[in-house]
């Protein structure tokens, strides 16, 4: 993005994404421009706040115009990292690491799975897909030569330090954990966690209590 350094807030950062599902769509449709309210819309976000969020990578709307879907949609890619070619490993074959094996929304975001470890020998060698899970031995091996940088922790939370340090060992600096723990790891990796159990909680708290998330 323009002045890169300059580190997104977030939760605006999580609204990118949203804006750029939303531009995706209307790019497919074929739509050139919309308005800051259409898009707002499409988000589900206030849309004096797209327009804060968007001021923050430049100057892209016009008035009476709107924003132009393809420029703003690029601009977005570029600040989000998208164009830096991402291909993950997915460590765990299980019900999880199979589903997010074939999970389309990947290559439609800019991701695509390179490959699947597992250190159950049971599930070694078995095909997902067009892939066929590998050894978590050779994680090391084939980093380099499968291009993968970053890397989907799809294990118990027993396991997942263990396959972290691993990761972090063949040179990923970019995970993210579907594990119940927190992870130690390095300075300059980075760790995402999706912690499902604690949405739903706050989804549970919200239908409990008659109010939305956003109320």
């Amino acid at each position: 993005m323009t002045g890169a350094e300059k580190l997104l807030p977030e939760a605006t950062l999580g609204r990118m994404t949203l804006y750029l599902r939303a531009l995706e769509v209307l790019r497919a449709a074929g739509q050139p421009t919309v308005s800051s309210e259409v898009l707002a819309a499409a988000a589900g976000v206030n849309s004096a706040i797209l327009r804060k969020d968007l001021s923050l990578l430049g100057t892209f709307g016009t008035r009476g115009v709107g924003y132009r879907v393809e420029v703003l949609a690029e601009s977005i890619s570029t600040t989000l990292g998208l164009e830096h070619g991402w291909c993950v490993a997915i460590l765990g074959a299980g019900n999880l690491g199979r589903a997010l094996t074939g999970y389309a929304g990947f290559q439609e975001g800019g991701f695509r799975v390179g490959a699947v470890f597992d250190v159950a020998e049971s599930v070694v060698g078995r095909r997902l897909g067009n892939l066929t899970v590998r050894p978590v031995a050779e994680l090391a091996a084939v980093t380099s030569q499968l291009g993968l940088n970053m890397a989907i922790l799809a294990v118990p939370g027993s396991a997942a330090q263990e396959l972290c340090d691993l990761v972090v060992a063949a040179g990923i600096t970019n995970i993210l954990s579907f594990a119940p723990v927190l992870l130690q790891v390095p300075e300059g990796v980075q760790v995402r966690k999706v912690d499902m159990a604690r949405e739903l909680q706050i989804l549970a708290y919200h239908a409990a209590f008659g109010a939305g998330p956003g109320d």
